[in-house]
């Protein structure tokens, strides 16, 4: 029996196995992707919370994922202490997503480190680490985009699509984004959120 791929060539036995293995591995990947999505819904943040430490994102002290996120690989996912992820956001952890502490983003914002590169001619995917400082403000419905770093402080625009590194205290919006102003206080040690049960439980 002769196998074949989706343009028609011949595989031999080894990459038969190899295009299962990654069949199995993608089933795998939409199974974890359902599950995070089902426990995106439930409307106890705490046990919310507690799943998504058990699949593997690292979270801080007070900071919570609001309902209704996608996540993807969470094990690559890192947030700090009392940062609050709105309603509807995507956490892209297929490469490494660092949020830091005091962060609040907004309900919709895209956070993605994968991209395809559209002058490749297998239109393969692109990959970078996405770093959020501290005391950012993302805008509702905010897109950012691979190998992107946001300084601490920095506030970024409803709407805005982030495509290259936003300096420390600025503020920036538009597609692609700009510099549009800078943030007037510099010394921030604001709490976004009150200590919780979690924190007892959790740490």
């Amino acid at each position: 029996m002769k196998i074949t791929d989706k343009d028609g060539k011949t595989l031999s036995p080894f990459q038969t196995i190899d295009k299962v293995t990654n069949r199995a591995q993608n089933t795998l990947l939409e199974i974890e992707l359902m599950i995070l999505e089902v426990v995106g819904w439930i409307p106890l943040s705490l046990l919310r919370t507690i799943l998504y430490r058990i699949a593997g994102i690292s979270m801080g002290s007070r900071s919570v994922i609001n309902r209704g996120a996608r996540l993807y690989n969470p094990e690559r996912i890192s947030i700090g202490k009392d940062s609050i992820i709105g309603e509807g956001a995507v956490l892209d952890g297929r490469d490494d997503l660092t949020i830091g502490s005091h962060v609040d983003i907004a309900s919709q914002v895209m956070i993605y480190n994968s991209e395809h590169n559209v002058h490749d001619p297998l239109f393969k995917a692109i990959e970078a680490p996405v770093k959020i400082g501290d005391y950012v403000f993302i805008g509702p419905r905010a897109i950012i985009l691979p190998g992107v770093t946001i300084g601490n402080g920095a506030v970024v625009g409803a709407g805005a699509v982030v495509t290259k590194d936003v300096t420390p205290f600025s503020i920036v919006g538009g597609v692609p984004a700009q510099k549009i102003g800078e943030r007037k206080i510099k010394k921030l040690s604001y709490q976004l959120r009150r200590k919780g049960l979690l924190d007892f439980i959790c740490g």
